[in-house]
């Protein structure tokens, strides 16, 4: 008998229980990559359109906003048109979270931010759209694959309660499993999921599919990589290689 209970007891400390799932989601197990509270400006970060990006100083310190609805930049398939992307960091398993406000008051159903990641181009990336009102469009995990945005999300989402105050958003990126799990306020239960291995590799993002929003404190928890040789490049190499033999 006291041997099976001391079986019992070991299982409990191998599975844990429900509020471990939530713990291993978070991002004590990836190296911090990024902490960033735009203090000393915005030069980690390329936006796809300058001019709708700026440092402002509030009470609360410098933040980066997004000013403008209306970018100039036109994407080659419908999706996002305020984007600016973290340089030179390239994640697989991540963990990114934020605090943002969202400033278009009178922006209706669609009112909304936006958090990209395993972004490699323009043509071909994820991104969450955290609207106010779900339907297919707004309120839903997105990619964009080289057409226009699809929605990939698995579960019935609420919508977003947007008012105007600042609020934290968080999006964990499993590759392995292909999970994609996005969070508002509640960090313990995600707001929207999905399941997609189209992409394992790529930049994060912050923006807005064509509102205005307040951005600081993001933090990126991950597993950097390189980008991947593409086919055509790999032929090169080889055929490099044979010539030099």
């Amino acid at each position: 008998m006291l041997c099976f209970f001391g079986i019992i007891a070991c299982a409990a400390l191998a599975f844990g229980n429900g509020d471990d799932v939530g713990d291993k989601a978070d991002s004590t197990a990836l190296p911090l990559l990024l902490s960033e509270d735009f203090e000393q400006g915005a030069d980690r970060w390329k936006p796809t359109d300058a001019n709708v990006w700026r440092i402002v100083k509030t009470d609360r310190g410098k933040l980066y906003e997004q000013w403008k609805k209306r970018s100039q930049y036109e994407p080659p398939h419908r999706s996002p048109y305020n984007i600016s992307l973290l340089k030179n960091t390239l994640v697989g398993d991540f963990v990114l979270t934020a605090r943002v406000k969202n400033t278009a008051r009178k922006a209706g159903n669609h009112r909304d931010v936006c958090l990209f990641f395993n972004y490699q181009g323009p043509a071909r990336f994820y991104y969450a759209h955290l609207g106010l009102r779900p339907d297919p469009n707004s309120s839903q995990i997105m990619i964009v694959n080289d057409a226009p945005r699809k929605m990939i999300t698995k579960n019935k989402t609420p919508g977003i309660p947007w008012d105007d105050e600042w609020h934290e958003v968080k999006v964990v990126r499993r590759v392995d499993e292909g999970t994609i799990e996005i969070y508002f306020d509640d960090m313990k239960k995600p707001n929207m999921v999905a399941i997609d291995k189209t992409f394992t590799w790529g930049q994060i993002g912050i923006g807005s599919f064509d509102d205005t929003a307040q951005w600081d404190d993001i933090k990126l928890h991950g597993q950097r990589v390189e980008k991947p040789l593409r086919r055509a490049d790999t032929k090169i190499e080889k055929n490099t290689k044979k010539k030099t033999e």
